[in-house]
């Protein structure tokens, strides 16, 4: 058991080394000697833990995707808050750009040199966030708020949508775009789930921390 929690934390060393060389430096730019050189060990030793560079960068979006997917399950189960509440706190634990690890995260996938990150994160959230999303719609379903035969592709939908047009490393828009696009995604939002509408007006909050920050950028 000793020697497994030895080794646990060596590969958590070699982790916190990348992440910080990788912010500093990019992941194109980082070489295996520098994070070597950071920790202060072996080649062999880093090759124990890790098959490659990409090897390592992959663990580090594991443990970032742990984090935000973490926090947006714990926010779908917990059924004490109304519905359209805890889709708010879902959407919002995975919204890299407000997230309170997300900043952090921002910085490093939005890097030109950190472009294989980027891709590899979204492709963990496209995957992963609409299932939790779905158990929410489906219990909007049985009590009469939402009404629509395809819960899951529904949410693959609107993830997809979320992190291609909103993703402001993807698409650059002026704030009375975004207004537009904000309004024009709750209005398709609702006829996608058979909503009433104006039923999803609350959803807009999703977006009102982004909202401070352009007009800021603005001035």
């Amino acid at each position: 058991m000793r020697v497994v929690k030895e080794a646990e934390e060596r590969r958590n060393e070699i982790l916190d080394a990348a992440d910080e060389l990788f912010a500093q430096k990019g992941f194109d730019g980082t070489s295996t000697k520098d994070i070597l050189e950071m920790v202060g060990i072996a080649r062999g030793t880093l090759y124990y833990h890790f098959k490659s560079k990409e090897d390592i960068m992959d663990a580090l979006i594991e443990r970032y995707s742990d984090r935000l997917l973490s926090a947006a399950r714990e926010a779908a189960a917990d059924k004490r808050i109304p519905l359209n509440e805890r889709i708010i706190r879902v959407v919002m634990a995975l919204n890299i750009s407000t997230s309170g690890n997300g900043k952090e995260i921002k910085e490093h996938i939005h890097k030109p040199q950190n472009a294989l990150m980027h891709q590899k994160i979204q492709k963990v959230i496209i995957t992963s966030v609409p299932p939790i999303l779905t158990e929410i719609i489906r219990e909007g379903i049985e009590q009469g708020v939402f009404s629509t035969p395809f819960p899951y592709e529904c949410m693959e939908m609107v993830v997809i949508y979320l992190n291609t047009v909103f993703d402001d490393d993807r698409v650059t828009m002026k704030n009375e775009e975004l207004i537009t696009r904000i309004q024009a995604f709750v209005f398709n939002l609702e006829r996608l789930l058979g909503a009433e509408s104006g039923s999803l007006s609350y959803v807009m909050q999703m977006f009102a921390s982004e909202d401070g920050d352009s007009d800021e950028s603005d001035e």
